[in-house]
């Protein structure tokens, strides 16, 4: 018989009326005189009770959990109301039952919160059956067809670009795919489309969108997969400040549509800002008031050999000196400032120190308390209590280190723990733009300047000069859109003009030969009239997982990989047999 409606959107307006509903037994309850249980699909749960009059009693009793039972009966209000359960005001009273299919015990529970995430990930059917999941991935589900509206709306259109590539090693590890018909040849999955979608531009396909699968053969994390969601999107002749507006409206646009959510405004910020006062270019602004504050310059004139050690490398200024503010209400205990340095170690810090503000009326021991012996100089005090904004109880936690992206890190990543776990932060959503990235990090261990973002991303027109003069200080039209301290997604302004190109693989000490083997189809392609480009990209799983509040983006992905890049649903990967290496010339390594 067809299914009148989904188990959870069975509702009032359905009272008095014959229904058929199919799942799952979720519960079963034998009350001696009555059989009750809920029936579970994708949309909710819906209690069904059976009498000892039916002709259906015995089916009932037959009934354990999982079975798969199609039930008709008449929809009734229940007389002890679940105001947990969105069809907790009714009741289906079967007059027909039928087992479609019987189930063994299950290995783990469906909705048992205490399973570990290790056999949840093995036994991930079952764990997608339970109401976290099935809610998971029916937001996911509504937030990309709420994606491909938006940007159908706006005219673009989306073109998929290839799977099998060629390998453009330039930032992560490629996943490499053996040529059965070309012997000792590869292919490349796709770190991203973006070459092609560049091609596109060159091709008058001048606003262009994917929801595509990437692969990047890296180390893991919570918000890292081996292969991942992208939103991909493409456009020409639009400007940094076009294509940033656009992307804000897809964002807002979604949070609306999605948990009707109006986000609040996108202050912008300089990645130099963002560096500076939070230690990071994706910062967290719920803890907006709970900023660095650097004091490198009192510090760095104290005339004290140790503290130089610390800051000063051949007489040059290296490092930095950042202080965390904690308001007077917080106590830290020792315990906890012990855990705090060894979380700081982490990131490399070897010098976290404290002090106290007893009263900033009075001068040396009176007015602060901290093993920083040098810094009991009245000026010295003065200064810090200045810059500080101190009063009387407030405390510093204070990091110094030679680099000052050890001091950076660390700090960043400190400020976030002791904000959330202080409960410093304020509101719900704190989104931002984060513009003005460097184009160009140091590579020490290549002894090379290699690209933040790819190589193809444009300069800013004043700093073009600078890719041969100074790379160090050039900036790039890129822009990563962060909310609640997660990046959301990034792009750029595309570099659409060859002797810009040139000028940055110089800078890359990229040689023509290399650009052209590596990147030639593009680079020829670049010389036929290409427009003005540039795009952006967001990560469907990161956004997904905020929306739902997960705590990894493994709880948004059906059939996620462990952080050791294994998928325990299905052991993969595995060993394949000798003849399917043989087709593709490739030889098994001896066994040690």
């Amino acid at each position: 018989m067809q299914r009148t409606n989904y188990c959870g959107l069975i509702t009032d307006a359905y009272l008095n009326q014959q229904v058929t509903v199919k799942g799952w037994v979720h519960r079963r309850r034998d009350l001696g005189g009555l059989i009750f249980f809920d029936l579970r699909d994708r949309e909710g749960l819906l209690q069904v009770v059976a009498e000892p009059e039916s002709s259906c009693f015995s089916d009932a009793n037959e009934l354990k959990h999982e079975y798969v039972v199609e039930v008709t009966g008449t929809v009734r209000s229940r007389p002890n109301p679940n105001k947990d359960l969105k069809t907790g005001n009714i009741e289906v009273l079967a007059s027909k039952i039928t087992i479609l299919n019987t189930a063994i015990p299950t290995p783990i529970l469906v909705d048992d919160e205490s399973v570990s995430e290790m056999n949840r990930m093995a036994h991930r059917i079952i764990d997608l059956r339970g109401q976290k999941m099935r809610n998971n991935i029916m937001l996911r589900t509504k937030l990309s067809h709420e994606i491909r509206c938006f940007l159908n709306d706006e005219g673009f259109l989306d073109i998929e670009t290839p799977f099998l590539t060629r390998s453009t090693p330039e930032g992560a590890r490629d996943f490499l795919v053996p040529s059965r018909v070309h012997k000792g040849e590869f292919y490349a999955l796709p770190q991203s489309p973006q070459l092609f979608k560049q091609l596109l531009m060159v091709a008058g396909f001048d606003k262009y969108y994917q929801i595509v699968r990437c692969f990047r053969d890296e180390d893991l994390r919570a918000d890292r997969q081996p292969e991942f969601t992208q939103v991909d999107i493409e456009t020409s002749f639009l400007s940094e400040l076009e294509i940033r507006e656009m992307a804000e409206r897809l964002i807002r646009q979604a949070f609306k549509k999605v948990l009707d959510v109006e986000l609040p405004e996108f202050p912008v910020m300089t990645y130099a800002d963002a560096m500076y006062y939070y230690g990071s270019d994706k910062p967290d602004l719920r803890l907006e008031n709970f900023k660095f504050i650097d004091l490198t310059d009192i510090f760095s004139k104290i005339d004290n050999d140790k503290l130089k050690e610390s800051l000063y490398i051949n007489g040059q200024l290296t490092g930095r000196v950042v202080a965390l503010k904690i308001p007077a209400e917080i106590k830290i205990s020792n315990k906890e400032f012990k855990e705090y340095e060894e979380f700081a170690k982490i990131y490399g810090a070897k010098n976290l120190l404290s002090l106290k503000f007893l009263d900033i009326t009075k001068s040396g021991e009176e007015a602060i308390k901290t093993p920083l012996k040098f810094i009991y100089d009245d000026k010295v005090i003065t200064d810090v209590i200045s810059k500080c904004n101190a009063k009387n109880d407030e405390s510093l936690i204070i990091c110094i280190d030679v680099k000052a992206k050890v001091v950076n890190e660390a700090m960043g990543a400190l400020r976030l723990k002791i904000g959330h776990e202080k409960g410093l932060a304020q509101g719900e959503w704190k989104p931002l733009w984060v513009i003005d990235f460097p184009m160009f990090e140091y590579d020490d261990e290549a002894d090379r300047y290699v690209a933040c973002h790819h190589p193809f991303t444009s300069p800013k027109d004043e700093h073009i000069d600078k890719l041969t003069t100074n790379p160090a200080e050039c900036l790039a039209k890129a822009y990563d859109i962060v909310l609640n301290g997660w990046e959301l997604g990034g792009g750029s302004i595309r570099i659409y003009r060859s002797d810009i190109q040139s000028k940055v693989f110089d800078a890359l000490k990229i040689s023509k030969e290399e650009a052209q083997n590596k990147f030639g189809f593009l680079l020829d392609n670049l010389q036929y009239g290409a427009p003005p480009h540039g795009g952006i990209a967001f990560g469907l799983d990161r956004i997904a997982s905020m929306m739902c509040k997960a705590e990894s983006i493994r709880d948004v992905i059906a059939f996620p990989k462990t952080t050791k890049g294994q998928c325990l649903l299905t052991n993969a990967p595995n060993e394949v047999d000798d003849k399917q290496l043989t087709d593709l010339g490739i030889a098994r390594l001896p066994q040690n």
